[in-house]
Formats: structure tokens, C-alpha cells, sequence
């Protein structure tokens, strides 16, 4: 089975949840277990609100989701026109965890923010909940590019499956 959709959305805080319903929305449809589609909202939330908040300036409006499902992956992607990762120190890998180094660094790896803060946990949570996260700046353009990828489990009897 193969599934991908691409949404071009507004870098308006309403485009989060939108992106975020037609994602488990897909993975109802697909079969996907609830616990993993929940991880991969949850991941997708905090990427498209990072591209809302960072992803660019007072002349750029949009940002694009992708989404893939192939096989037994899930892959998922976020770009904006923001400055990039260009301008930040190089991020280490985190051990056990499995991150594709780029030519551009990355953002630079920092610990969790406190519980009670309201930002600086994003790109923790996804590299807490997905199996691979990729950073890197945009070919030729201005802007990021967040992508991770997650194995999925399936529930039993999935109609789409059997096919």
C-alpha cells in the first residue's frame, strides 16, 4: 500500500489542527494503530508549529506538509521559507536515537525545556516519538526542511492492507 497527500498551508496557528486531523484521519483510513497515528500527530503538530512560528517573515504566508506512507513507513515532512538551519551550531546526535546528518547543520541539540515552559520542546518531541529525524536547509532556497519517518503497526483485519 502507498499513500501520500501534500497540503500547501497559511502560516496561521488554525493551519496546525488542520494538518493534524487529515493525518489521523489517513491513518483511521489506513488501519494504522491508534498509538502510533497519535505519535505521529503529536510530531506533526510541533513541526507545523515551528514552521508557523519560525518559518519565515512578514512576506512569506505558507509552508508545505507532505505526508507518505509506503509499505510499513510513514514519512513525514515539513518545509517552510524561514531562515534555515544555516546560522546554528551543529546538533549531536542523540544516542539511540537515529538522525541523518546533512551538509547544512542542523539546529543546535539543547536539553528539554521545563515542563512548565510553553515552547522549546518541539524538535525534542519528535525526536522522541519518531524512529528517524532528518534537518536540513532547502535546496537553493530560503528555508527548512523537518522530516521523520516512523514505523507503523497496524490494527487487525485492515481491509487496505489485505489488498
Amino acid at each position: 500500500m502507498s499513500i501520500w497527500w501534500s497540503l500547501h498551508l497559511r502560516r496561521e496557528a488554525a493551519s496546525v489542527p488542520l494538518a493534524r486531523r487529515l493525518l489521523l484521519g489517513t491513518m483511521e483510513t489506513a488501519g494504522v494503530d491508534p498509538d502510533v497515528s497519535h505519535d505521529l500527530s503529536v510530531a506533526l503538530s510541533e513541526a507545523c508549529a515551528n514552521a508557523v512560528e519560525h518559518g519565515g517573515d512578514a512576506a512569506t504566508e505558507d509552508y508545505r506538509v507532505t505526508a507518505f506512507i509506503n509499505g510499513d513507513t510513514c514519512r513525514i515532512e515539513v518545509t517552510d521559507s524561514g531562515p534555515g538551519f544555516r546560522d546554528r551550531a551543529h546538533r549531536p546526535k542523540r544516542p539511540g536515537r537515529s538522525a541523518t546528518p546533512d551538509p547544512a547543520p542542523p539546529p543546535p541539540m539543547a536539553a528539554p525545556a521545563p515542563a512548565q515552559a510553553e515552547h522549546g520542546r518541539g524538535l525534542f518531541l519528535i525526536e522522541a516519538l519518531t524512529d528517524h529525524v532528518r534537518y536540513r536547509d532547502r535546496t537553493g532556497r530560503r528555508g527548512a526542511v523537518v522530516s521523520f519517518d516512523k514505523i507503523l503497526k497496524w490494527k487487525e483485519g485492515v481491509p487496505l492492507m489485505a489488498s
